[in-house]
């Protein structure tokens, strides 16, 4: 009998596809990342209550510029985890050599992480130095910010490998395995911070190597759930080649523009905001938060999305391909009802929470609007970037996400502000003029991915395979 084919006649592949045909499959392998995102956040709350319990208040603003300065590179580095991701994925629906093809993957991610992190180690002191300049901090927050920085700095190589070693465990639909791990190194990482603190009196630099502890812990514990999962007598035969990593460099180059421009849209946001004067820039700050929540959930549908996507382009099966972007688009249809109905009976509440400034909070329920429109909006570039990761296209998420910067973004921002200087009935509107830009650039993304997604269904053979 073929080693495909069960008992009762039927195949492997057949079976698999009833499972991921199923629509709670999807939120199967959403829910763990979703409560692993949340994760994240609580963390540093922790940090942060540790350092304001310090005796320098310069502790805590040092610290959160030098993490600040590292989260940025990282963030602009997430090529990594979305390239692996999707070729996790794709090699996990393979028929052909399979194994071969996810060993291969996975060395990849690791080189690229390693040869980043390292060039960041190399690279401290010029990249604190320019952090310090485009931070403008005081001299007595830089002292702080050095000394976190110069310990945490040294995590570099392990936080950029953890990113693929996450797409890759992403790709292979474990995704309990990366929750587990997850709450299990934050807890590390809370543990050491008090002992490095309070028990050694490291002070900054404690909380630092705790982090990097943390960083270096999940490295170990990820690679180890890797290798449970590939065959190592493998490995000559998936070591690199040239023509694979050219190919690689090339996806990454592509999602790494793709980074930047989404990061350049969200920098200008906030730098915009805070010339607008105190009162808007910390509006502005509260108003993110509401962004980062739906990220928890959205993320986490868009991460599944990625995983059973590219599987099964791996197994060049349209039509169950198609069934999970559709499944996809229902969950994260769903998520952004339950958030935006959230916001509209809760929002002013989660206001109240972030802040206890009267002026402040009534500032803020000013734009209680736009923020529940937010979810609705949002949710279809969170879903399409999830399908793209897991098609590999990264020239589509390239030329999208530029085009929606310069169209979707920029060209409204700009009409809309010329709108407000010209009229004194908006005098004093140019925030929500921002705001209202950001949501366009969130509404093309997902407009312009969806129509390209069309495109490449209507000659699979020769757009989406590729």
């Amino acid at each position: 009998m073929p080693k495909n084919v069960k008992p009762n006649g039927q195949s492997k592949v057949a079976q698999d596809n009833a499972n991921r045909s199923h629509p709670w499959q999807l939120l199967i392998l959403a829910v763990p990342l979703i409560l692993a995102n949340i994760t994240t956040p609580l963390l540093g709350l922790v940090d942060t209550a540790i350092l304001g319990h310090m005796n320098e208040a310069a502790y805590l603003a040092g610290a959160s510029i030098g993490t600040l300065i590292l989260t940025q590179l990282y963030w602009i580095c997430g090529f990594i985890k979305m390239s692996v991701t999707g070729l996790s994925a794709q090699s996990a629906g393979g028929q052909d050599k399979a194994d071969e093809a996810r060993l291969k993957v996975l060395i990849q991610g690791i080189t690229l992480g390693l040869v980043l992190g390292l060039i960041f180690v190399v690279l401290q002191s010029p990249i604190l130095s320019a952090g310090l300049y485009f931070a403008q901090s005081s001299d007595e927050f830089t002292l702080s910010t050095q000394a976190y920085f110069s310990v945490r700095v040294w995590g570099a190589p392990a936080a950029l490998i953890n990113l693929a070693l996450v797409g890759w465990l992403i790709g292979q639909q474990k995704t309990r395995t990366i929750l587990l791990l997850q709450v299990v190194v934050n807890l590390i990482n809370i543990v050491f911070s008090v002992l490095f603190v309070f028990g050694f009196g490291w002070g900054i630099e404690g909380v630092a190597a705790a982090t990097v502890l943390a960083e270096y812990s999940l490295l170990a514990c990820s690679l180890y759930a890797a290798l449970r999962i590939v065959n190592l007598n493998l490995y000559q035969a998936a070591w690199l080649k040239f023509s694979a990593l050219k190919a690689l460099l090339n996806l990454n180059t592509n999602i790494l523009f793709r980074n930047l421009a989404l990061q350049f849209t969200l920098a200008f946001v906030t730098f915009t905001g805070a010339t607008l004067g105190t009162q808007t820039a910390a509006t502005n700050a509260i108003l993110m938060q509401f962004f980062a929540l739906i990220a928890l959930g959205l993320d986490g549908v868009a991460n599944a999305v990625e995983a059973l996507v590219g599987e099964q382009k791996g197994r060049r099966n349209l039509s169950m391909l198609k069934r999970q972007v559709n499944t996809g688009l229902f969950w994260s249809s769903i998520f952004s009802l339950v958030y935006a109905i959230v916001f509209w009976l809760f929002g002013s509440d989660i206001i109240n929470l972030l802040t206890d400034q009267l002026s402040l909070r009534e500032n803020a329920k000013s734009y209680l609007g736009l923020m529940i429109a937010l979810p609705l909006i949002a949710h279809w570039c969170f879903l399409f970037d999830g399908v793209f990761v897991g098609l590999t296209h990264g020239r589509a998420m390239r030329d999208s996400m530029i085009l929606s910067a310069a169209v979707g973004f920029f060209a409204v921002w700009w009409m809309v502000s010329t709108l407000i200087q010209g009229s004194d009935a908006y005098a004093g509107m140019e925030n929500y003029g921002l705001w209202l830009a950001l949501l366009s650039f969130l509404a093309s993304r997902g407009l312009i991915l969806g129509l390209w997604y069309g495109y490449l269904l209507r000659k699979p053979d020769e757009r989406l395979w590729i």
